[in-house]
């Protein structure tokens, strides 16, 4: 074969691959809006919107993992791994939040890798629900919320893998300072509400 035959089929393959990747990263692009919205209203208590958001973030997914099917080197590239990491952390806070079962890396289409990298984002999602009910005065709940953060921590620091395969140590060392953040501020809350009520007494008294 010549060499300009050649440099002919590889134009083919990389213009199609070229398409591809375009509309990939404008597919990206639309999972991350998507997954941010569903997170901010669950904040506000708007699961409504965030259904909506996340059922047009999920078939998303789902047109991803089905236009990449054969660039699999498209597929496993940084900016879909991203995306899939905000979907899953909106999907895991949802199901947080509706007090459901979480659903797995085969149910949302998600590869494990992604997925794990995901749990590790939605501890920090804990947290900022955490603080949002610290700053309500609900300190019974938000301690509830901090268990279970550690719990999801002890769960993602059985996980030793290289980085290679999945850059799971950055995510653990992330874990492990907000951990550390909300038990702080978890304890400071606490003793201030204990001062509060031993000052009230005094006051009665």
């Amino acid at each position: 074969m010549k060499i300009a035959e050649i440099i002919t089929k590889i134009r083919e393959v990389l213009d199609e691959k070229d398409v591809l990747r375009e509309e990939a990263l404008k597919t990206t692009r639309d999972i991350v809006r998507l997954s941010g919205d569903a997170i901010k209203a669950l904040h506000r208590g708007n699961f409504e919107l965030a259904e909506e958001r996340l059922n047009k973030a999920q078939e998303l997914v789902k047109h991803l993992k089905r236009m990449l099917k054969n660039h699999q080197d498209l597929y496993f590239t940084g900016y879909v791994q991203n995306a899939h990491q905000e979907f899953v952390e909106a999907m895991l806070f949802y199901s947080y939040l509706k007090d459901q079962e979480f659903p797995s890396p085969g149910e949302l289409g998600i590869p494990e890798a992604d997925y794990v990298l995901g749990i590790g984002d939605f501890i920090g999602e804990l947290r900022r629900y955490f603080l949002i009910l610290l700053m309500n005065g609900n300190i019974a709940k938000a301690e509830k919320v901090y268990h279970f953060m550690e719990s999801v921590y002890e769960e993602l620091m059985t996980l030793e893998y290289p980085k290679g395969l999945v850059n799971i140590r950055q995510k653990q060392d992330q874990a492990r300072y907000i951990l550390e953040r909300t038990l702080e501020d978890l304890t400071r809350a606490k003793i201030n509400k204990a001062l509060e009520e031993k000052l009230e007494e005094a006051l009665k008294g």
